[in-house]
């Protein structure tokens, strides 16, 4: 099907799947203090809500992008939606953190099979000259998600329950499951791929053993007597990495293709990608930082976001025009040196709001050009046509592992006894991670489309 032919509205469609998806992962920090309350849970333990979601939303990527080459984009794309469904039902009806956590791993499962299909339909449906502009539209979108999430949580926190935030998206799945079954073509591959089953199982068990290790974490005199089945969690991960390297480099279809690495410029963008990762878990406890520093409700604290939100938007069009006139490399470097500004400004804050304000400015203007397309152009100017699509996971993979990496450690931080000041020392690490991406980010050679 050529995009003359292609239905209007798909991109629409596409575009909400993915935002909705891409918002269940943001979406929960104004919530944390609530669940906290309500379900009677530790901080150290609340981590768990937003690493879950990652985790099983990682693991399931490359099985629904099978699966679509298979049975059909149409077929797959409302299943992957119906599960999501399922267990957004299932987290808004729970009164137990343990159904929570189900709920939230069924959500994320769920919404790993809509970036996939979405991108496949793009490559299915337009033309090779059009896909990168439009990928790149996609994959931003999990970017804004990360800045309009909080916010849309603060606005229903303000008159609802935490529940309220996952029960909204029963109706809303009912309607694009509509209009999937209306609009979409049910296209499968004329290749049929192999799926790559040790790929995805070793993948799983590096990122399970690794975010268990990492949520075991104490910050004890004691490191290593306190410690030992994290470090046994986190050697564990390290084993799988090592079977994944093997298997991998003789899979046919590998959704890591680590001979990529070897290129310059994918290594760096693959560490940018991981702090991209890092700084986005961070930003979901920002609501939590505003609340308690200016002594408000979570629900009033994520009103205070919205020049982050205003910022990226703004952003996010004028830095996709300047990498078309400067390149992608020095548009990155500015990004990346303004979300560390924007952390410092944010550690140096104490309780002004004109410097949370500005501080806030500058990190939304960095991000529109980290969660954005940028990542993804380098990804798509850097590899050949036939491997776009994987190179388009490695990337997702590369930011998941931040998010998952983050979210453990940035709980372990806050939790932690006697430590003074807990959010300064995370926002002046956070731009400490960020400048020696900038430095790095130096190092990217000049980057051309290969055909």
């Amino acid at each position: 099907m050529t995009e003359s032919k292609a239905p209007k509205g798909i991109l629409a469609l596409l575009f909400f799947g993915v935002l909705m998806g891409a918002l269940d992962i943001s979406i929960v920090g104004p919530a944390i203090p609530s669940i906290e309350a309500n379900l009677h849970i530790d901080s150290h333990f609340s981590s768990w809500v937003f690493t879950i979601y990652v985790l099983f939303n990682l693991v399931g990527i490359s099985l629904f992008a099978r699966l679509s080459d298979f049975y059909g984009r149409r077929m797959i794309y409302m299943i992957a939606l119906s599960i999501f469904m399922l267990g957004s039902l299932l987290v808004s009806l729970t009164q137990h953190y343990d159904w929570l956590l189900v709920g939230r791993a069924v959500q994320g499962f769920g919404a790993s099979g809509i970036f996939p299909v979405a991108s496949a339909l793009i490559g299915d449906l337009y033309p090779v000259e059009k896909r990168g502009r439009l990928l790149g539209m996609i994959g931003a979108v999990f970017g804004l998600a990360f800045l309009l999430g909080p916010f849309i949580a603060g606005v229903l926190l303000k008159f609802y329950s935490w529940n309220a935030l996952f029960i909204l998206n029963v109706p809303i799945t009912l309607v694009l499951i509509f209009f999937s079954y209306r609009l979409l073509p049910n296209v499968k591959s004329a290749v049929r791929r192999t799926i790559d089953g040790y790929g995805i199982v070793f993948m799983a068990l590096m990122l399970s053993f690794m975010v268990f290790g990492l949520n075991l974490l104490k910050m004890n005199q004691d490191l290593w007597h306190d410690n030992e089945y994290a470090f046994l969690f986190l050697g564990l991960s390290g084993v799988m990495l090592y079977l994944l390297y093997r298997f991998e480099k003789k899979a046919e279809y590998p959704i890591l293709r680590f001979s990529f690495l070897a290129q310059r410029n994918i290594s760096i963008t693959a560490f940018v990608a991981v702090i991209t990762g890092l700084v986005q878990s961070c930003f979901v406890f920002v609501p939590k930082y505003v609340a308690l520093e200016f002594s408000m409700s979570a629900s009033d604290a994520s009103f205070m976001l919205i020049p982050f939100v205003i910022a990226t938007a703004i952003g996010s069009p004028i830095f996709g025009r300047l990498i078309d006139r400067y390149g992608v490399k020095i548009i990155l470097i500015l990004g990346l040196f303004l979300t560390a500004l924007g952390f410092v400004i944010l550690a140096q804050s104490g309780g002004s709001l004109s410097l949370f304000y500005v501080g806030g400015i500058f990190m939304g203007l960095g991000l529109s050009v980290m969660s954005g397309s940028s990542l993804r152009y380098i990804m798509l100017n850097s590899t050949s046509p036939e491997d776009r699509a994987v190179s388009q996971g490695m990337i997702t993979v590369f930011i998941s592992i931040g998010q998952l990496a983050g979210a453990p450690v940035i709980g372990l931080l806050l939790s932690a006894p006697n430590l003074q000041q807990p959010f300064q020392l995370l926002f002046v690490a956070a731009s400490g991670l960020l400048l020696a991406a900038m430095l790095l980010t130096f190092r990217l050679t000049k980057i051309t489309e290969i055909h």
